[in-house]
C-alpha cells in the first residue's frame, strides 16, 4: 500500500461508483491501492445519510482545509520577522534563512517556502524576490577563440588528490568578470576548500593588468595552486607563477564546469554587477562590500557555515 495521502477527486468519484455497486470495502481498497482503514475513514468523514457523494466529499474536504490554515506566522514586531528581515537585507536565500533559524529553534521551525511566500506577498516592504534573490539566467556566451590561446605548462588533469578533493586551503580557481566593452571588470579568485572569494577591480583585460591583479589578489594568502581558464588575458602566467612561487594550472577550453567554484561565484556576483555593467562607476571599496556579503553567507556545502568562517578559522 502507498503511504497515506489525501484522497484525490478521481479517487472519490471511483469510491462513489463502487459504493453504489455494493462492492466490498476490501475490494475497493485493493482497487484504489489503499488500506481499508483509509476507506473507512473517508466514508466516516464525508458520507451522509448512508450515501457517499464525491461532490459533497470534495466540498467538505475543501471547507476543512480552509479552516485548518494557520494564521500567518511572520508578523511584524516578532522575533522571527526581525530575524528574517535582517538576513534578507544581506541577500540570504530563504533556504539559508530557514536552516539558520531551525537550527536554534527546533520547536518553532519554519520552511523556506513560507519565507518565500511572505516575501512574494510583500510582507517585508521593498524586499521582493526580484531584487533580493539570485536568479538563474541563460549562461553568458563568451567571445573567445574556439582554440586554446595559451600553451600551458600544467593542466587541470595534473591536479593532486588534495586539490581534487578540496582537502586543503590554498588551491584557488581564477577567472574574469566582464562589463560593457571598454568598461572594465573584475578578476576573481575562489579558494576551492572554503569557497572564499576575493575580487580585484580592473580597468582593462590586458595581460599586464591581469598579472598585477593576480599578484595583488594573492597578497597575504596561502597560494598552493591557481587554476585558470585559457583566456589570452592570462598570457603572462609564467611571470606571476614564478613571483608567487606556486603552480598555475589551466582548464580545458570551453569547460567552465571544471572550475565550478569560480563559475558559481561569478554567478553570484552577477546579481550585483549584471551583464553590461560599467565597472568604471564603482571603486574597489564597493567591490569589497559585495564580496564580504558573499563570503558571509552560509553554504549548504559547508554544513551551513560561511566561507569566511571556514577560511579564517581552520
Amino acid at each position: 500500500m502507498k503511504p497515506y495521502t489525501h484522497f484525490t477527486p478521481e479517487e472519490r468519484i471511483c469510491l462513489e461508483v463502487m459504493r453504489k455497486k455494493r462492492i466490498k470495502i476490501s475490494e475497493i481498497a485493493k482497487s484504489l491501492k489503499r488500506d481499508r482503514s483509509s476507506i473507512y475513514r473517508e466514508l466516516k468523514r464525508n458520507q451522509s445519510r448512508e450515501e457517499y457523494s464525491a461532490v459533497n466529499a470534495i466540498l467538505l474536504y475543501r471547507k476543512r482545509r480552509k479552516k485548518s490554515v494557520r494564521a500567518a506566522r511572520i508578523k511584524p514586531d516578532t522575533d522571527i520577522y526581525r530575524f528574517i528581515r535582517k538576513r534578507l537585507k544581506k541577500y540570504w536565500s530563504p533556504e539559508l534563512i530557514s536552516e539558520k533559524w531551525n537550527r536554534s529553534h527546533k520547536d518553532d521551525r519554519i520552511s523556506f517556502a513560507t519565507i518565500y511566500r511572505a516575501v512574494k506577498n510583500g510582507s517585508f516592504g521593498g524586499i521582493t524576490p526580484r531584487n533580493s534573490f539570485r536568479r538563474r539566467g541563460k549562461p553568458v556566451t563568451r567571445d573567445r577563440s574556439r582554440f586554446n590561446t595559451i600553451q600551458p605548462d600544467h593542466t587541470i588533469h595534473e591536479w593532486s588528490e588534495e586539490t581534487k578533493l578540496r582537502l586543503r586551503h590554498g588551491d584557488w580557481e581564477g577567472d574574469t568578470l566582464r562589463g560593457s566593452p571598454g568598461k572594465g571588470g573584475l578578476l576573481t579568485l575562489v579558494d576551492r576548500r572554503s569557497r572564499y572569494l576575493t575580487a580585484i577591480l580592473i580597468n582593462s583585460f590586458s595581460s599586464k593588468t591581469l598579472k598585477s591583479a593576480v599578484i595583488r589578489a594573492c597578497e597575504g594568502k596561502q597560494i598552493k595552486s591557481i587554476t585558470l581558464d585559457n583566456g589570452s588575458e592570462f598570457a603572462l602566467f609564467r611571470e606571476f607563477e614564478k613571483e608567487l612561487d606556486t603552480t598555475v594550472y589551466f582548464a580545458d577550453p570551453h569547460s567552465p564546469w571544471q572550475r565550478g567554484s569560480n563559475e558559481n561565484m561569478n554567478g553570484l556576483l552577477r546579481f550585483w554587477f549584471p551583464k553590461g555593467f560599467d565597472f568604471h562607476t564603482i571603486s574597489q571599496a564597493d567591490v569589497d562590500r559585495v564580496v564580504d556579503l558573499i563570503n558571509s553567507r552560509p553554504r549548504a556545502c559547508l554544513n551551513f557555515r560561511s566561507p569566511k568562517q571556514v577560511f579564517c578559522c581552520t
